[in-house]
């Protein structure tokens, strides 16, 4: 495989579907900010008119060799040395960066409010990426000297990967070359059963591979956007092989994927199933405790999950990790944040209402295009213009593998959104009680990454705020929403940071104090989690129990279910 087709999976496995501001983004919203930019070129022709001159006026200079336009050091669509020496690529790139700047600096002009003005701003830069001269063949030097060394059969196989995904597809540019990967054969291959099912979830106990096991099992929750088998993906990035190998009596959630007859499904719904499945647990191990982890919206539900065993006065959730998960989202957290609109998160709402659900594939696309050069515009050069093939990178083909999500349950991440239950302890109504997480005091493991734009860092600390928590562990890794979960050891580049000295109101405090420790996190949670799962005993020689006896191995058939 080519370093460049491993560089375009890394930057985009940095950009996986998640639960995030998108669920209450609305298309109308943004066709409606199309509309405002017309009316203002139309009612306010001297602004216009003013930036148009000033174009020109940098047009002159590209054309006299004056123009001190160039491109970002990060911008990797202008890396070909072409664009440097010659002098009509070099022109054709300073022409794009004018236009961008000019549209740019005509957008702050207009007279827009904040809402307005940011998605101007998104719904503008949408365009101006999409005419960038890199996505056409004549304007992309790279995709010419490809053509011409190849004879031109780059070209007929990117039209052939074009016609590919014309018909297999929707039209939609692949990310990731899928003939390498099948689930249950390189992919979720660690051994185990499912031991309970419902309409709703199937449970997986794995196997023990130590000789010994902890007393106390860990039940793993995953999102319901996308399938439970990312944290059990290929053999050395598999959470659940690694939670086995110390000692641990691993049980993992694998969501049914829902329809449109599944559209009344909710958060409630999901938390009933999870304390139905951890009695399952509890029984099979004679446990009296669990370990819980979630993430993203999983740690969404974990977290509503324990608001309601606290209400109940349900003692059997021992510890809790949340990963790259959010129980207060704000506006102001990412990009996406700023384009949502009270009317956009209804409008929203009523659309997979009147659709019973969803649509992942929907989701998915809108999410790539929110991020068009990592996720559509890289892609349409890689596999149309140069006709190599997307990489094969086994977290894109998980996240290629959507699911949807009812109408119920997206309606309740929207109510986060309006309401904020987690942030207004026993005040909010929410998936069946009124959501107090400040009665939730098991000791707690947090993980963040840095680069992650999905579910950013310092809005996932502020969990550790929310929680009644006095025991708090916020690790922050070294890498972006997938990929600080899926870390584990080995990897020479790896580092993450924590702050000894405590966990301080704000994440800038945290941050200021914070240390640096080269390599994984890994190691670390399993040292938290081992002295949170009790003494060790004489692992089961089988998964199951006589009440809750092994129905079929894992990864179980939920996990195909499209």
């Amino acid at each position: 495989m080519s370093k460049k087709k491993i560089d375009l999976g890394s930057e985009a496995a940095e950009n996986t579907t998640a639960v995030n501001p998108i669920v209450g983004l609305a298309r109308e919203d943004l066709m409606g900010s199309v509309a405002l930019m017309m009316r203002e070129v139309v009612g306010k022709p001297d602004t216009t008119m003013k930036h148009l001159k000033a174009f020109g006026t940098e047009v002159v200079k590209i054309v006299k060799n004056e123009s001190q336009f160039a491109p970002d050091p990060k911008d990797k669509r202008f890396s070909d040395i072409t664009f440097k020496y010659n002098p009509l690529y070099r022109m054709g790139m300073q022409y794009y960066f004018a236009a961008q700047s000019g549209v740019q600096n005509w957008v702050k002009d207009l007279e827009l409010d904040e809402l307005e003005r940011s998605r101007a701003n998104f719904v503008s830069q949408m365009i101006m990426d999409s005419v960038s001269p890199t996505n056409t063949l004549v304007g992309n030097p790279a995709a010419m000297k490809r053509a011409y060394e190849s004879g031109g059969m780059s070209l007929v196989a990117g039209l052939k990967n074009a016609y590919q995904d014309m018909v297999h597809n929707k039209g939609h540019v692949s990310q990731v070359n899928k003939k390498p990967f099948k689930v249950g054969e390189n992919l979720a291959t660690s051994i185990g059963a499912i031991v309970h099912k419902t309409e709703m979830m199937e449970l997986i106990q794995y196997a023990p591979t130590s000789p010994d096991v902890h007393a106390i099992p860990i039940l793993i929750i995953p999102p319901q956007i996308n399938k439970a088998y990312i944290n059990d993906l290929s053999p050395e990035k598999s959470i659940v092989r690694f939670l086995t190998s110390i000692g641990l009596q691993v049980f993992l959630v694998s969501w049914r994927n829902p329809t449109k007859e599944h559209r009344d499904w909710g958060l409630a719904d999901y938390v009933d199933e999870l304390i139905v499945a951890t009695d399952a647990i509890l029984e099979i191990t004679k446990s009296k405790k669990l370990n819980v982890s979630g993430a993203c919206s999983g740690g969404i539900t974990t977290a509503t999950l324990a608001s309601k065993l606290a209400s109940m006065g349900d003692k059997r959730i021992n510890a809790i990790s949340l990963m790259v998960a959010i129980l207060d989202p704000q506006r102001t957290d990412n990009e996406v944040g700023a384009l949502v609109s009270d009317n956009g998160v209804e409008l929203a709402r009523q659309r997979s209402q009147k659709e019973g659900i969803l649509a992942g594939d929907s989701l998915a696309r809108m999410f790539a295009w929110l991020r068009p050069n990592d996720l559509i515009w890289n892609y349409v050069v890689n596999n149309y213009l140069m006709g190599q093939d997307p990489p094969a990178f086994d977290i894109l083909f998980w996240n290629d593998d959507t699911t949807n999500l009812p109408a119920k349950f997206h309606s309740d991440l929207l109510d986060m959104y309006v309401n904020q239950p987690f942030t207004n302890p026993g005040e909010v109504e929410f998936a069946g009680h009124k959501i107090d997480v400040k009665k939730v005091t098991n000791d707690l493991f947090i993980v963040a990454g840095v680069t992650d734009h999905i579910t950013p860092w310092k809005a996932c600390y502020r969990t550790s705020q929310l929680m009644g928590s006095k025991n708090i562990e916020f690790v922050l890794s070294h890498s972006g929403h997938i990929q600080a979960m899926l870390n584990p050891p080995g990897n020479p580049k790896s580092k993450y940071y924590v702050n000894t000295k405590g966990l301080p109101k704000t994440p800038e405090k945290w941050e200021a104090s914070a240390e640096q420790i080269d390599g994984s996190w890994w190691p670390r949670w399993a040292e938290w989690l081992v002295a949170h799962s009790g003494e060790k005993a004489a692992a089961p020689k089988d998964t199951g129990s006589a009440a809750h006896p092994n129905q079929y191995a894992a990864p179980g058939r939920y996990c195909f279910n499209d």
